[in-house]
């Protein structure tokens, strides 16, 4: 059953984002909260447990980076329940999302999602980043897969001349130099109603390493 309750929060939450949306939208949002929640008794997605909180920490979180988020081709890396790669194909429907994940529970709920919110714009895929083949992304987003070495190395293969690569990250930390990329811009994030650092790092590739 729909929890109603949390449409007021995520609504302000998102008009102090700047993120329209609409109540079907919204709706699909809350809807989504509950199918985390119900499944996270059994298969532990998250370890935020109350919907309320999920809101903020989940949603909201998620959609602080829907403006930096270029389309058509989105990829969100290590998706895990589906952030923040479903929020931001229910926000944006002209995104065409994959959610990347290699861990076959995770994966099985990101189907039962896409099936339950019928989000044609999501695409799922059970793979390591290593071993996933596809063309170059627009725009390749992670939310704490990784730390940024690591997720830049993972995604080195599935990014163009003009693939914009977005790391989600909490404290500020070094801002690491990676063969092939560069350092485009370092955003703070503030997500309303959360009380923790957040901010992202973004990436270009460099010409001459372009696929």
């Amino acid at each position: 059953m729909r929890n109603l309750g949390l449409k007021p929060a995520l609504r302000d939450g998102l008009e102090q984002l700047g993120v329209a949306a609409g109540e079907e939208a919204l709706d699909a949002l809350v809807d989504y909260v509950g199918e985390i929640a119900t499944w996270n008794r059994a298969y532990n997605l998250t370890a935020v447990r109350e919907p309320a909180e999920m809101v903020t920490r989940h949603l909201l979180d998620s959609a602080s980076v829907l403006r930096w988020v270029r389309g058509p081709e989105v990829l969100d890396v290590g998706s895990g329940a589906g952030l923040p790669g479903v929020p931001l194909a229910i926000l944006d429907p002209a995104l065409a999302v994959t959610l990347l994940d290699s861990n076959g529970k995770k994966a099985r709920f990101l189907r039962h999602v896409k099936r339950r919110l019928d989000l044609a714009n999501v695409a799922v895929e059970q793979a390591r980043i290593e071993a996933f083949a596809g063309d170059a992304f627009a725009t390749i987003v992670s939310r704490a897969f990784a730390e940024p070495a690591t997720f830049l190395t993972g995604v080195r293969h599935l990014a163009g001349p003009e693939t914009r690569i977005v790391a989600m990250q909490g404290r500020r930390a070094e801002r690491p130099e990676v063969d092939g990329f560069r350092l485009l811009d370092t955003i703070d994030l503030a997500v309303p109603g959360l009380d923790a650092q957040r901010h992202i790092l973004i990436y270009g590739t460099c010409p001459e390493s372009s696929q």
